[in-house]
């Protein structure tokens, strides 16, 4: 039984705008989550404006509206009725709530700029709570390591390079 749950979850992870079973959602909700989690775990080891809780929400906002899509689309195809919603449209519009946000954290100071990299930790949430509204588990999960490399690691790179000017 958990063998033809797993495959079942399996396969709606392979069609992103199918219509979505309630447990396939919350395994890509849980995902997003998740993989915000670790993005918003270094920002508040950071002590950034904006940590884990908001990193979380940011993942898995961009998670719903994907898995709202899919939902439009599916009852669309279903329906017989003319698709006439535009994926990308979601993409666009979850980018630039996003990129909102994102802005208000960014401060300045007379020359110095603060917040730009939680900015850009944000951006990123957003674009692996798409990862995994969509079902690119394995993506959503490549992108986390790799942005978790350049929070994480690069820093030390960084401070090397330019040791007057604090990490964000």
């Amino acid at each position: 039984m958990l063998a033809d749950v797993s495959a079942a979850l399996l396969a709606d992870f392979r069609d992103p705008f199918q219509a979505v079973r309630a447990e396939t959602a919350l395994v890509r909700l849980l995902a997003a989550a998740a993989l915000g989690a670790v993005i918003g775990i270094e920002r508040e080891y950071r002590a950034s404006a904006a940590g884990l809780r908001t990193h979380i929400l940011v993942a898995m906002a961009a998670c719903l509206f994907t898995l709202i899509s899919a939902e439009i689309i599916a009852s669309e195809m279903s329906g017989g009725i003319q698709q006439t919603t535009d994926p990308l449209r979601l993409i666009e519009a979850v980018t630039a709530g996003v990129a909102f946000l994102a802005a208000g954290s960014i401060m300045t100071s007379g020359a110095k700029v603060h917040g730009l990299t939680t900015g850009a930790g944000m951006w990123m949430a957003g674009a692996i709570g798409l990862a995994c509204g969509s079902g690119r588990l394995p993506l959503a999960i490549m992108a986390t390591v790799l942005a978790v490399m350049v929070l994480w690691l690069l820093r030390h790179v960084s401070a090397r390079i330019r040791p007057d000017q604090p990490s964000d």
